[in-house]
C-alpha cells in the first residue's frame, strides 16, 4: 500500500491522506524481475499524479526509477530512516553461523548476491509480501532467516526484530534505502509546504547514490549497492555490483567536500558507477 497527499495543500487546509494499492503491491507470486521491475510500485501513483487526483505522492526512494515521468519530480527528501538491511532469523544469530544450505528469504536480487558473495553454500528462496507477511512465513519455518530493509521495521516499531545488522559499507544498501520521496508535479515543486520537509544531508547522499545507480542501469536485473554517508567534513560513497551468483564483485569508493551540491554528488556516482560498469560489464546482467 503507497500513500498519496491529495487535495488540501493550502494554508488553511488540512491534507488528505490517500491509499493506493500498486501492480507490485497486489503481485506477490512472482518475482520483480519477472513482473516489470520496481517501477510497478510507482505506476498507478504517477498515473494520478499527473491526472490531478492527488496532489502529491510518497515513495520509498528506493523504489524510484532514476528518470521521472514528464511533468513529474522528487521535489523534496525528507531526513533519512537507518539505511541497512537487517538479519532476521528464529534461531540463528548470525548471517556467518547460519548452517550450511540453510534457506535464505528475500525479494532483492542485490540481497541474494550479496549474502551468496560471503556464504555461497546458502539456498535463496523468493519472499514477497508486506514486512507482517515476510515474518509470519519465517516464524512458520518456510526459512531459516531473511533479510529486510530496517527503516520498514523501524517504522512499524519492530526495530527489536532483527539478530543482526549488516553493515553498509561491507554490503552497501540499495541507493536511496531508508530515505523517503516526495513526488510532486513540476509546477509544484518549490510550494513552501515541499521545502519545509527537504534534508539537505539525506538529499546529498542520496543523489550521489542514484548517480551510480543510474550508471549502472539499476534494476531488478542488476545487484547495485551504494552507501554514501556524512563523516565530518567529508562526503564519503562506495558503491559495488555484483553478479547474481555473487561469486564476483566489483567495488568502488570516492570522496566529496561535504558542502558540495547534489550535482557533484550525482556526478562522484556516476563516475564510480561507469568504473563499476567498464570492470564488469554483461557479467553484472542477470
Amino acid at each position: 500500500m503507497r500513500t498519496a497527499i491529495a487535495r488540501a495543500l493550502g494554508d488553511d487546509e488540512a491534507a488528505v491522506l490517500v491509499h493506493i494499492t500498486t501492480s507490485g503491491d497486489r503481485i506477490q507470486d512472482r518475482t520483480l524481475t519477472d513482473i516489470g521491475g520496481k517501477a510497478l510500485f510507482t505506476k498507478e501513483i504517477e498515473e494520478a499524479l499527473l491526472g490531478r487526483r492527488i496532489d502529491a505522492a510518497i515513495h520509498s526512494l528506493k523504489d524510484m526509477p532514476v528518470i521521472s515521468p514528464d511533468g513529474l519530480v522528487i521535489a523534496a527528501v525528507p531526513e533519512r530512516e537507518d539505511p541497512r538491511d537487517v538479519f532476521l532469523s528464529v534461531a540463528h544469530e548470525r548471517l556467518a553461523t547460519l548452517p550450511p544450505g540453510a534457506r535464505l528469504g528475500t525479494a532483492s536480487l542485490r540481497r541474494q548476491a550479496q549474502a551468496l558473495h560471503v556464504r555461497p553454500d546458502l539456498r535463496v528462496l523468493p519472499l514477497r509480501g508486506n514486512v507482517d507477511t515476510r515474518i509470519a512465513k519465517l516464524q512458520r519455518g518456510e526459512f531459516d532467516a531473511i533479510v529486510l530493509a530496517a527503516a520498514g521495521l523501524n517504522r512499524l516499531g519492530l526495530g527489536g526484530a532483527p539478530r543482526e545488522w549488516l553493515d553498509p559499507v561491507a554490503a552497501p544498501p540499495a541507493p536511496g534505502q531508508g530515505a523517503l520521496a516526495i513526488q510532486t508535479r513540476e509546477e509544484d515543486s518549490e510550494a513552501a509546504w515541499v521545502a519545509g520537509l527537504r534534508h539537505a544531508p539525506t538529499a546529498l547522499a542520496v543523489a550521489a547514490e542514484r548517480g551510480a545507480l543510474e550508471a549502472l542501469e539499476g534494476s531488478c536485473r542488476t545487484a547495485v549497492g551504494a552507501y554514501a554517508r556524512l563523516d565530518g567534513a567529508t562526503l564519503r560513497l562506495t558503491v559495488e555490483a555484483l553478479t547474481p551468483d555473487g561469486a564476483r564483485r566489483f567495488r568502488r569508493q570516492g570522496d566529496l567536500p561535504a558542502g558540495a551540491g547534489e550535482a557533484d554528488a550525482r556526478a562522484l556516482g556516476l563516475a564510480l558507477g561507469v568504473a563499476i560498469h567498464a570492470e564488469g560489464g554483461a557479467a553484472l546482467t542477470a
